[in-house]
Formats: structure tokens, sequence, C-alpha cells
């Protein structure tokens, strides 16, 4: 099971018979298995992975990382305040940290005046929450295993001497 899982995280486009091939098992072990990965809710989702910089939809989206400090509820601690704020459908992920701050944020907007309307009127409103630090991503550099950026490839001679 977990070797079928490892190789759809990887390419989740593999078909049922590369798949068999790859682990010598049979299509239909392999469904059975896939099956029962999407059923139990191991497997949430596929999804493709975008390049937002050649991506010309999305040229003009702003993304930022949002630092949230919360008085966790009595009773459900953390969890009341996360869901309130994972229903905004700007929140891209939601992480419980440790550290210096409570939850993380990453949302997306249209503008910067957008991310910054949702923080002042919408995130920072919420009852529990005592602070927020935005952080506005400028670049992405390399994203759940994917380099974004095209490598170059120094065609200089080397010295010797």
């Amino acid at each position: 099971m977990e070797e079928i899982l490892n190789l759809l995280q990887d390419n989740a486009r593999l078909a049922l018979e590369d798949i068999a091939a790859m682990t010598k098992k049979t299509v239909e072990e392999v469904a059975a298995i896939i099956a029962k990965l999407e059923n139990d809710g191991v497997i949430l989702k596929y999804s493709a992975i975008v390049n937002p910089e050649k991506n010309p939809n999305s040229k003009n989206q702003v993304q930022a990382v949002i630092e949230i400090q919360v008085a966790p509820e009595r009773e459900h601690g953390f969890d009341a305040i996360a869901e309130r704020i994972y229903r905004f459908p700007q929140v891209k992920s939601l992480y419980l940290m440790s550290g210096g701050y409570d939850l993380q944020v990453i949302i997306e907007g249209e503008s910067l005046q957008d991310v910054s309307f949702f923080v002042a009127r919408k995130l920072s409103t919420l009852n529990g929450v005592r602070s927020t630090k935005t952080h506005f991503v400028l670049k992405t550099y390399k994203e759940n295993e994917i380099v974004y950026v095209d490598e170059k490839k120094d065609s200089r001679e080397g010295v010797t001497a």
C-alpha cells in the first residue's frame, strides 16, 4: 500500500497498468488498494502543481504567510478558531505551530489591498485572535519538492592552473 501511495504522490497520472507493473501486483489489486486509500481518506484529492510565474491567469495573485497568536478556547483549544479561519475561501493552508506564534495561514488574494483587507477586516477581528504578522511572498523557488526556477547551466569553461 505504501509503495502505491509513494508512486501516486510522485505522479498521480500513472496508469493502473503501470503501477501494477512497478509493484508486481495485478491491475485489480492496485485498483482495490487505491479505492481503499480514497475511501479511508488517506488520498484526499488529486491535483496539478502549477508554476504561478508561468501561468498567465495567476500573474496578479498575491500570496501571504500570516503568523497568528490566538487565545485557545476552553474545551476546544485551537480547533474552534482554526475552523473559523480555514473556512475563509482566501485561506489555502492553515497549520498549528510551535514557537512564537500559534497558527500559520497561507492566503491568496487579487492584490496587496485585497490581502490587507482580509487581514484587517476578517482575520484580526475574530474572537480569540490576539495578533497577526503578515509576510508577502515575493518569489517561490521551491514548493512541494518542485523547483520553480529554471536551472541555468554555466557555459563558461573552467580555468585550470
